[in-house]
């Protein structure tokens, strides 16, 4: 899911949070400076007049945008900026104190005490603020983006990005829209591929967005342009755009740059962040039920098959981020390696997927003598999904979300063609739209795709809770289990 760039006020909602603690601070010092160590809101008047204040400080940053370009500016700026943004909160109250004729009613000192102070502990946050964003901006990389870029752009475009080092960009290379420059390098970054290949780098490698700039061709680069929409990669086009059916269009700036950004769905700030609230919740309750399962489970799952309860396997994840999923081991410890020989079963024909009607993998399945399969402690694990169970650390851990798309393994995803990456431009889930639509018993890979594509350009809040509600019934009914 791409997180759309805020505009507006709400861009820079945590300089007016902090400078509202700011305000706060000030407050409680001028008191405790005119009147001694005490709790300024335990008067009925100084909490009134301190309510006033907090009020009047977020209304000056909404209705003066007083922390608008706050990133960019000098310390001198700075200083400035937060001198005339106190003012303002001072002004105000002033102005309030007059109107209703009870200034006499409060200490003209307390008042100019707070005003320094929040000139003083205001100025200081912000600074300090604005360096750990830099500092964990060149540390914490966290939106890799290749760009495809004429030559004659491309230093002017790795410039302007690396001005930005607060929006965590991770260059993950380049691509030279006007000639085959693959394995050189350019300003230290490395052509990772030509103009042809790009689709197929993108697809493999794990790319958040891609950055397209063709200034000076003589052609544009559309083929490219429709297979990121094919793959549901976010597309950041300067100056232009030629967008995908179905696609949303976004207007916003990135670097600096007015860019036109096509993607299949969009969340916006406050929906991610009720998104992971919804996971964190989940994912502490499921961790609690995890443990649970594993102290009844494990010693089962130990006397049948003697090796680690846990089992770790390398998944894809978001647009090709690989990590480690947990889960509760159903099967014996040479699972992976007996995956081949039984690949002629596979009951999803082009193998995009491995499911099996009977596995003999799994701990406790055998053929007794007179040819009867018996199953065990793994199937019943399975059937229930309490081998699910502990990726609810993975959903703590930031790797998985509640709900999203299943990850795919490793051999799986090397098989993905251009559409197929479109189920990793979201988090991967516990559950999703096509466990629920029928789980197991589709085995079409083209239609998880479909499902899970309609989930991305359909996602909502209420649509996680209505898939998370679906899944509680199937498990209860044990309906169709992973």
């Amino acid at each position: 899911m791409y997180k759309r760039v805020t505009e507006g006020w709400l861009k820079h909602g945590d300089f007016i949070l902090l400078d509202l603690i700011a305000f706060q601070l000030a407050f409680l010092g001028a008191y405790c400076l005119r009147f001694g160590l005490s709790w300024p809101y335990a008067r009925q008047d100084y909490m009134t007049i301190g309510l006033l204040m907090s009020v009047l400080d977020v209304t000056a940053a909404i209705a003066f945008n007083t922390m608008h370009n706050v990133l960019k500016r000098t310390p001198q700026e700075e200083l400035g900026q937060t001198v005339q943004h106190c003012v303002l909160v001072f002004a105000g109250t002033t102005v309030c104190l007059f109107a209703v004729q009870i200034g006499d009613v409060y200490s003209r000192l307390t008042l100019f005490y707070t005003l320094l102070l929040h000139i003083a502990i205001g100025y200081g946050t912000r600074l300090l603020w604005k360096r750990a964003l830099r500092r964990r901006g060149l540390r914490e990389s966290s939106r890799s983006v290749l760009l495809a870029v004429t030559e004659c752009r491309a230093k002017e475009l790795l410039h302007r990005l690396r001005e930005y080092p607060q929006d965590g960009w991770k260059i993950a290379g380049l691509v030279l829209l006007d000639r085959d420059a693959e394995g050189e390098t350019v300003d230290g970054v490395p052509v990772v591929a030509n103009l042809d290949g790009a689709a197929r780098f993108i697809c493999r490698a794990w790319i958040d967005e891609v950055m397209i700039y063709p200034d000076g061709m003589d052609s544009f680069p559309d083929a490219l342009m429709r297979q990121c929409d094919e793959m549901c990669v976010p597309v950041h086009l300067v100056l232009a755009f030629l967008g995908g059916e179905g696609h949303r269009r976004i207007s916003e700036r990135v670097a600096g740059y007015q860019v036109l950004t096509t993607v299949l769905n969009y969340a916006g700030p406050l929906q991610l962040f009720l998104k992971r609230c919804l996971d964190v919740i989940g994912g502490l309750v499921g961790s609690v039920l995890a443990l649970l399962v594993i102290a009844v489970v494990g010693p089962f799952i130990k006397k049948e098959s003697p090796g680690p309860i846990l089992f770790r396997q390398e998944r894809i994840g978001r647009n090709g981020k690989r990590f480690q999923m947990l889960k509760l081991r159903s099967m014996y410890p040479d699972a992976d390696a007996r995956k081949q020989e039984l690949m002629r079963e596979n009951r999803v024909t082009d193998g995009m997927m491995f499911k099996l009607d009977w596995d003999p993998r799994i701990i406790g399945n055998r053929v007794l003598p007179d040819g009867t399969r018996k199953t065990g402690v793994g199937e019943f694990i399975r059937r229930t999904s309490l081998d699910e169970f502990p990726q609810f650390f993975n959903v703590l851990r930031g790797d998985m979300s509640l709900v999203g798309t299943r990850p795919p393994t490793v051999d799986e995803w090397d098989r993905y063609e251009l559409h197929h990456r479109a189920r990793l431009a979201v988090k991967p889930g516990i559950t999703g739209m096509w466990q629920v639509s029928g789980r197991s018993e589709i085995t079409d890979f083209e239609e998880v795709v479909r499902l899970d594509v309609q989930y991305i350009a359909q996602w909502s809040l209420w649509l996680d809770i209505k898939i998370l509600l679906k899944t509680v019934g199937a498990v209860i009914r044990r309906k169709g289990a992973m």
